[in-house]
């Protein structure tokens, strides 16, 4: 917890002068009973009416400084809880950006959503009312002890006993409840994920009619999150009965054994009015207790979720390279081997080949031959788990990921775009970029007619290109990757969406670049890879053969099984 009062930097004055005007107020409501009690037996006693006047008047002074203390109070509550959780969303979003692939897999993205969102605005909540009643609460209800105290010892004592049984019963549901509303969030991330695939699988479930079997599983989930919610709403509900309970049983032996005292003399009626007032005080501020303390609960557990992320370490360790060298050899690999985390096998073992400047290297193979992976372990996404990756000469592992990442033009599988503007979304690749600089990739990558039809670089763009088909996408973000002019270009499946006519016209394009990168092209398709200058046949995560389209042709018979079945044999 300690890393999340480091936010509070800057807000610290802040954090002290919204309880201490707080405590003010409470300074100030603490005398008005004896303000009352004086006013009783020195002026309605007497008949005084010059005197109940002049207690009526301080009573509204009192009343109107309290006031005064409490707005402000209030504002430096708020201003610091905002500010500070405002800060605190940041860096936990700066902080889930540096995870690597593996962390974000094994956290999952429905967890960090509601961290961000939900305990997030918990933890906002229980800032701001902790700053105004965390000390004055307690503040009033010993500061009302003590004048019972002033007043008649004896008497007093029925505060202590009370006080010290509600904060018992406090302390032990703050216990309870902690490990209870971790519990909710936990079912709350369930919840989330599930609605979260369901909007984005919505024409997936749509098409195979499994609406009912994920409303049965949202069903099963939301009812389990009803059902600790429930239970920890019981617990926590605990807490206003049995603290009206504990003071208004309080309060009938005040009233009793003070009235026989009052009546035998030992005090005035004025002192025991004040001390029935001091007991609506304590009763009032014990019931603030005990819902803030239900929300002190909610928010430390909050809390600890959030502060687990913060300290997750979860990034990938980089070199010190900031400049990568020219060297005759793009890309090596060295005998890599590679298994996802959890996984039971290797998605590719033991790949060697080399890639030289400005080459055209194509990988083909089967479905979930480990074309996508050997990929991915170019821009580093994931660290190999055997075996060694060399760009431009230098172990992979030497390079900064900024340097690393900005020599490389990635076009993933699922083309993502984001919401926004057509030139908002390519200047992604580089953005310095001119609207020359747009234009001229966007041919490249045949997607100057789906600029056009978004009627120009101002066209909008919705949320994951929903405004666009496949085809469209995927030349868009081909674009995106051309405008930076890598040296290293991975195109993985990216032109699966494209009619023949217009992926021969790209590889034509790509050929004809000036600035000559290295290209991986991932495909199914033969045509879209007979060009290259190294074709790498991937068989269940082993290279089956590398070479030329020609030599494959000759020696490779699953190359040329794929082959024949895609052109028939001609």
């Amino acid at each position: 917890m300690s890393k999340l009062t480091e936010f509070t930097k800057g807000y610290r004055h802040q954090c002290v002068l919204g309880p201490l005007f707080k405590l003010l107020e409470a300074l100030f409501e603490l005398f008005v009973p004896m303000v009352v009690a004086d006013m009783i037996d020195s002026g309605i006693m007497r008949n005084d009416m010059g005197y109940i006047v002049k207690s009526a008047l301080l009573m509204g002074v009192l009343s109107l400084a309290g006031l005064a203390f409490s707005v402000t109070a209030q504002y430096f509550a708020a201003s610091a809880s905002v500010n500070i959780c405002a800060r605190m969303r940041h860096a936990l979003f700066e902080k889930i950006g540096t995870f690597s692939h593996v962390t974000l897999n094994e956290m999952g993205a429905s967890t960090l959503i509601t961290r961000l969102t939900s305990d997030m605005n918990q933890v906002q909540s229980g800032i701001n009312i902790g700053l105004r009643l965390l000390l004055r609460s307690p503040f009033v209800v010993f500061g009302a002890i003590i004048m019972a105290f002033r007043i008649d010892p004896k008497s007093a004592m029925i505060f202590v006993y009370v006080t010290i049984a509600l904060f018992v019963v406090v302390y032990a549901v703050i216990l309870i409840c902690i490990r209870l509303y971790r519990d909710v969030q936990v079912k709350l991330d369930r919840v989330t994920g599930l609605t979260r695939e369901n909007l984005t699988g919505t024409r997936v479930l749509r098409a195979f009619r499994k609406e009912k079997d994920e409303q049965r599983s949202f069903d099963e989930a939301n009812t389990a999150l009803m059902k600790i919610q429930l239970f920890t709403g019981r617990i926590s509900s605990v807490m206003n009965p049995v603290t009206f309970a504990l003071i208004n049983t309080a309060t009938m032996f005040l009233i009793y054994f003070g009235g026989v005292r009052a009546e035998s003399g030992v005090i005035t009626t004025g002192a025991l009015i004040a001390l029935y007032n001091y007991m609506a005080q304590i009763l009032v501020e014990l019931v603030k207790l005990a819902n803030l303390s239900i929300n002190i609960a909610k928010s430390i557990a909050c809390a600890k979720r959030i502060n687990a992320v913060l300290d997750t370490d979860g990034a990938m360790r980089e070199g010190d390279t900031k400049v990568i060298p020219d060297d005759d050899t793009a890309v090596e690999f060295d005998d890599v081997t590679f298994t996802y985390p959890g996984a039971a096998d290797s998605a590719v073992t033991g790949i060697t080949f080399r890639a030289g400047k400005g080459e055209t290297v194509g990988i083909i193979g089967g479905t979930g031959s480990g074309k996508s992976s050997v990929v991915n372990l170019i821009p580093r996404f994931y660290d190999v788990t055997s075996g060694k990756i060399r760009i431009f000469g230098r172990d992979i592992t030497d390079y900064s990921l900024d340097a690393l990442r900005m020599a490389m033009g990635i076009v993933p599988q699922k083309a993502v775009l984001f919401s926004g503007t057509v030139r908002e979304n390519i200047l992604w690749g580089n953005s310095g970029a001119s609207d020359e600089d747009i234009m001229r990739a966007a041919e490249t990558a045949q997607a100057v007619d789906v600029i056009n039809a978004k009627g120009g670089l101002d066209g909008v763009i919705e949320a994951k290109g929903a405004n666009l088909s496949g085809g469209q996408r995927q030349r868009l973000t081909i674009a995106r990757a051309l405008v930076r002019r890598p040296r290293i270009l991975i195109l993985d499946d990216s032109a699966s969406a494209l009619d023949m006519a217009t992926d021969a016209r790209l590889r034509k394009a790509l050929a004809e670049l000036d600035f000559k990168p290295t290209v991986f092209i991932v495909s199914q398709r033969v045509a879209s890879i007979m060009g290259a200058d190294r074709i790498i046949v991937m068989d269940d995560g082993v290279i089956s053969d590398m070479g030329s389209h020609e030599e494959l042709l000759e020696r490779c018979g699953l190359y040329r099984e794929i082959y024949e079945m895609q052109t028939g044999g001609t």
